[in-house]
């Protein structure tokens, strides 16, 4: 059963997303929150799997809950920001606080019923446009590489050596304490293109216990937080 912790200062919109989630056989609503700090008081108490977050409440904004929540090392629940405004400030601060999603809040009941299992089964949760948008970004800033060839891509990663990666969220070099696999090269180039590890399973043909293996492995070396900040990785590193 997934468990999911609601948060947003509207009422009627939280009984509305308790509505639709809890249709779901395999989804609970364990917990809500109107405000950024009950948000972080309830996620340690409640441990959730999932927090659906909204940007702006009232004592502490969903950005910087987001920020408290993910630094809780009592907490490993995976934070989807749901926002009324579709604005890159937002995208970007949520991203580099540590949310995994972000979902505008005219997404259908489907949208947000296949975020929580998606980001229940560790999968990042962006749309492929919002995903373009975050390579867009990284990708103009300092030390950021050009595109490459995908057909090169998988030897280019596997071949470098320590200390070649960087981290999304900074210039300064990720030091790997070993390069990447030819498997999970191919991993990541499919992570880069928002491939769910059932999507990355089917194109290697191989199990998706073995996608999450390879998945926490390369997150590991790329010293990467989730799966969006391996992507931006990827674009870093000329696949994407």
């Amino acid at each position: 059963m997934i468990r999911v912790l609601l948060v947003d200062d509207h009422a009627m919109l939280r009984a509305g997303f308790r509505t639709i989630l809890e249709s779901q056989p395999d989804i609970t609503v364990v917990g809500e929150a109107g405000t950024g700090a009950d948000a972080v008081d309830q996620a340690s108490t409640l441990l959730p799997d999932v927090i659906t977050m909204d940007v702006q409440m009232p004592d502490m904004d969903g950005i910087e809950a987001t920020r408290r929540i993910v630094a809780d090392p009592r907490v490993s629940s995976a934070i989807a920001i749901v926002t009324t405004f579709d604005r890159d400030d937002y995208l970007f601060q949520a991203l580099d606080a540590g949310a995994a999603g972000f979902l505008l809040k005219n997404a259908g009941p489907e949208d947000l019923i296949t975020a929580v299992r998606a980001l229940a089964a560790g999968d990042g949760m962006l749309s492929p446009e919002v995903t373009r948008r975050v390579l867009a970004r990284f990708a103009t800033t300092p030390g950021s590489r050009g595109r490459t060839d995908r057909h090169d891509a998988p030897e280019a990663v596997a071949a470098s050596a320590p200390g070649t990666a960087t981290r999304p969220s900074s210039t300064t070099p990720v030091v790997l304490a070993e390069p990447l696999t030819d498997r999970e090269a191919e991993v990541l180039v499919l992570l880069a293109d928002a491939r769910s590890n059932a999507e990355i399973a089917t194109a290697l043909y191989i199990g998706e216990a073995t996608v999450k293996t390879h998945v926490s492995r390369i997150l590991q070396k790329l010293g990467a937080r989730d799966r969006v900040q391996a992507v931006v990785t990827a674009h870093r590193l000329g696949l994407a």
